[in-house]
């Protein structure tokens, strides 16, 4: 084998990132090293904040305007990264380093096509000519498991599901075949089956074309199983490196232990309901009597571009949220599960069916009784990053329910601010802050801050943890299992991630295309699945096979 095979792809070493801040320099990265072999996968995990997501952006040069390497050097296939001209950067991206970014809304262009985006980047790197570049840009979208693709091709963004705006980010990202792909969190808007299926992809290309993947991710259970190195980051510093399976089924580092602990993903075997709090997982079915929340047969058609029959989103649905309980909604990208979610908030209506909220049609609600309702029904988003304010302070963010149903004054409002910042682990100084100044996890925390400031009864969470690590992920969980146990919450919990559903639900329904296929306790659901698209997404779930040293 010649020199340059036996030579690392890319090599990380002493590598120093800072941010310039209005609270002077800040150390986002310090001293982290790291090498990645041809056709390898290396996994970088840690928390939000703990620099994995600043080290992959230092590497393609896309540091935000305000940071820079101070230090250290990356190479790649042996030439020296640090300190390239941006036009060199540029012949770099794409053609030899792919990204598949975190956030599909904003990484992809609003008022252009999917198809047009996809083909931008392949006429760009002369991957494709004006003649087939329609085709191939099918074929890139099929290959990134998009179904129906030439049709998909001509929607624009906002007529997809988040999981299929990720795959769209990921058909871009692979389009040039790069020698190295950085994925920052690439499938976590994806249910788990399609997820499985992205991820086989990848590792084809790995194997295929000797392209390697820096995966940057929260989900341990997903790295051990996709990657060959593992890298644990806490607090800008490289704590932990080593074999993926070595890291995660005999970690050395107190925090690395930590991690593993509080991961579903990985340890979800282990885990017991009991360890929330009371739970009612090996109940009998809920009554009628004590639901909160009824849907009974709703369906919800839309008129999709292109098609001439009616789009079935949800197609005679019944479902019962007991008072209390945590019914979780499970399923792939575009099953329906969160169309049913947003009808219980009135942000769409059903074309048929009934959605009742203690017994009364929240589509027949007087103009007193809705305002009583959207106090008492309140939603967490998926999004972080498109469900906060720019504009706002975080403070501004959490008060502005309170302040539109004019709930106590000015002091009691800050005093109630602070008070639920506390309860979701953010520090009284995140108040002065923007959106902007938060991490992905942070700004999911603010968010379910602002939805539990008016004291609700029911709370919809659609996808409330997708974004953030699993140190977080635990104590939100643990949060939300506390909130409601004082408070005798009721949540309607939309998720992917069928080990967080384990852990938070006292029911879960199943839905696939639109139609509920299963819907028992938790405990029946993930010990004796009945159906065969149940028995797959359980089968689906990253990581199962791992044994966890206790």
């Amino acid at each position: 084998m010649s020199d340059a095979k036996k030579q690392p792809l890319l090599e990380v070493s002493g590598l120093k990132v800072e941010f310039t801040t209005q609270d002077g320099l800040v150390t986002a990265v310090h001293e982290a090293s790291l090498t990645i072999g041809r056709g390898e996968t290396l996994a970088i995990v840690g928390e939000s904040g703990s620099g994995k997501s600043t080290t992959a952006m230092a590497v393609i040069g896309l540091l935000p305007g305000n940071g820079r390497v101070t230090a250290g050097s990356i190479r790649l296939d042996g030439d020296e990264l640090v300190g390239a001209s941006e036009g060199r950067m540029r012949s770099v991206r794409g053609r030899r380093i792919g990204l598949v970014p975190q956030d599909p809304m904003s990484n992809l262009n609003p008022v252009a096509r999917i198809g047009t985006q996809v083909a931008e980047t392949l006429l760009a790197h002369g991957l494709a000519t004006r003649k087939d570049v329609d085709q191939k840009v099918v074929e890139t979208l099929e290959a990134a498991g998009l179904p129906d693709a030439a049709e998909r091709a001509k929607q624009y963004p906002h007529e997809f599901s988040g999981g299929m705006r990720q795959r769209a980010l990921i058909a871009i990202g692979l389009a040039c075949r790069p020698d190295l792909l950085i994925a920052d969190e690439p499938t976590s808007a994806l249910d788990v089956t399609v997820q499985r299926t992205i991820l086989d992809q990848l590792e084809s290309m790995t194997q295929e074309l000797g392209t390697s993947v820096l995966l940057i991710t929260h989900d341990l259970g997903l790295a051990a199983e996709r990657a060959q190195q593992v890298v644990v980051m806490h607090r800008g510093r490289v704590v932990e490196q080593g074999p993926a399976k070595q890291i995660l089924e005999q970690p050395q580092h107190p925090y690395t232990q930590s991690l593993v602990k509080a991961a579903p993903s990985v340890a979800m075997a282990r885990l017991r309901p009991e360890d929330f709090g009371s739970t009612s997982q090996g109940a009998d079915a809920p009554a009628a009597a004590d639901a909160i929340v009824e849907f009974e047969g709703v369906g919800k058609e839309f008129h999709v571009r292109g098609r001439r029959e009616p789009f079935k989103a949800v197609d005679d649905v019944s479902l019962t949220v007991p008072r209390g309980t945590t019914v979780s909604i499970v399923g792939e990208s575009g099953s329906g599960k969160t169309t049913t979610a947003r009808m219980l908030l009135k942000a769409i209506e059903p074309t048929s069916g009934t959605v009742r909220f203690e017994g009364k049609d929240v589509f027949a609600l007087s103009r007193e009784e809705q305002r009583e309702f959207r106090q008492r029904v309140q939603p967490v988003f998926q999004d972080p990053y498109s469900s906060l304010n720019p504009m706002f302070t975080i403070e501004r963010i959490i008060e502005e329910p309170l302040a539109f149903y004019r709930k106590g004054s000015k002091p009691e409002r800050r005093r109630r601010v602070l008070e639920l910042l506390d309860q979701v682990a953010l520090p009284a100084s995140m108040a002065r802050r923007y959106p902007s100044e938060l991490s992905g996890g942070q700004r999911q925390r603010v968010a379910i801050a602002r939805a539990l400031a008016l004291k609700p009864d029911v709370v919809v969470c659609d996808e409330p943890v997708s974004a953030l690590d699993v140190l977080v992920q635990d104590q939100i969980l643990r949060l939300l299992r506390d909130l409601q146990d004082e408070l005798g919450l009721s949540y309607l919990f939309i998720s992917h991630d069928l080990a967080v559903v384990r852990l938070i639900s006292d029911y879960v329904a199943v839905m696939q295309n639109g139609r509920l296929v299963e819907a028992a306790t938790s405990e029946e659901i993930f010990t004796n699945p009945r159906d065969p698209y149940t028995r797959k997404l359980l089968a689906s779930i990253p990581g199962n096979e791992l044994q966890i040293a206790s």
